[in-house]
């Protein structure tokens, strides 16, 4: 194993390098956020800045990465944002569990809309979202749902998924299919079209914990196992999965992300990591998070860089992986 020490202003972080990557050194670079923050996921902005859900704050989080300014929009009553994404036009989409809504954000007007679910759904305890090919904003939620909101029309649609709650994380391939993970359910599944019609696959080991997944450039499906602690493939072309453990003794994988060059970055809460995944030479990089406890729980990213957020410690890092 080697290291690399990384001075951020006052704060010295060495990261440890247990394999060689295409990249041979990190520059990370720690934001710290106003104070119960609580960031939970996190979204590139169109224009160079970074949004956070203040999940604890009931608000969006607005982050200048060039001078570390940041500010943040209150959201509503009640709010209690949990995912960010960033729209096909350049707005931020957020699922909203406090209000039960989906909620979007105009960076040009500073402009809040908020559109409610079904009363008769009830709580649905929202979580991510993402759009598809043809524009639709699919979304998930842990007590058990699924659902599609039209930006044209503000047609909401919520349907009740297999084996009830679990409805986790969820992403888009390039091609623009649609795939949500069920932690409770252990699967994943493909939404097939506006109806709302699903496409179910699970590994073979029952009860694994598919928390988030997220798709490479080919359109192959990697899923973080909360409960097993591994990352896994599956690939529907050939209907088959793979696995990995991720390093250490007891590791509890949380977050997915797949970069430009199909690095697989992993969130581990049991080892206060984060991990990155070669798939052609099948061999994780361990980068520890800025302090013990800091739970990563969402990763996203464009080109050279990475974004988490810590919402253990109130604070952004990113890890620039070059252009």
């Amino acid at each position: 194993m080697r290291s690399n020490i990384v001075s951020v202003g006052a704060l010295t972080l060495v990261l440890a390098l247990s394999v060689a990557f295409p990249v041979e050194a990190y520059e990370k670079q720690v934001f710290e956020l106003p104070e119960g923050a609580r960031p939970h996921d996190v979204a590139p902005a169109p224009d160079g800045k970074v949004w956070y859900t203040a999940q604890h704050q009931g608000a969006l989080g607005i982050l200048d990465p060039a001078t570390g300014e940041v500010r943040q929009v209150p959201l509503g009553e009640g709010s209690r944002p949990h995912g960010v994404i960033q729209g096909p036009t350049g707005d931020a989409w957020i699922t909203d569990g406090g209000q039960n809504a989906i909620v979007r954000y105009d960076p040009d007007s500073g402009r809040v809309d908020v559109w409610p679910l079904p009363e008769e759904t009830g709580y649905t305890n929202l979580n991510t979202a993402a759009f598809d090919s043809a524009g639709l904003l699919w979304f998930t939620g842990q007590n058990g749902v699924y659902g599609s909101f039209d930006p044209q029309t503000e047609e909401m649609r919520v349907f009740e998924a297999p084996r009830g709650r679990g409805p986790y994380g969820i992403a888009a391939t390039p091609g623009g299919e649609v795939w949500y993970s069920s932690l409770a359910g252990s699967y994943i599944a493909r939404i097939e079209g506006p109806g709302g019609e699903l496409e179910l696959h699970e590994p073979e080991e029952k009860g694994q914990g598919a928390r988030r997944v997220w798709s490479d450039s080919a359109g192959r499906l990697w899923v973080a196992q909360w409960n097993t602690g591994r990352l896994s493939l599956y690939d529907r072309a050939a209907d088959s999965w793979r696995e990995w453990p991720l390093p250490g003794e007891a590791p509890k994988a949380y977050a997915v992300y797949v970069d430009e060059r199909d690095i697989v970055w992993v969130s581990d809460f049991g080892g206060d990591a984060i991990h990155a995944f070669d798939p052609e030479s099948e061999t994780f990089e361990t980068v520890p998070k800025t302090q013990p406890g800091a739970n990563v729980r969402q990763i996203l990213g464009r080109e050279g860089e990475v974004w988490f957020p810590e919402s253990g410690a109130d604070r952004l890092f990113v890890i620039q992986t070059g252009r």
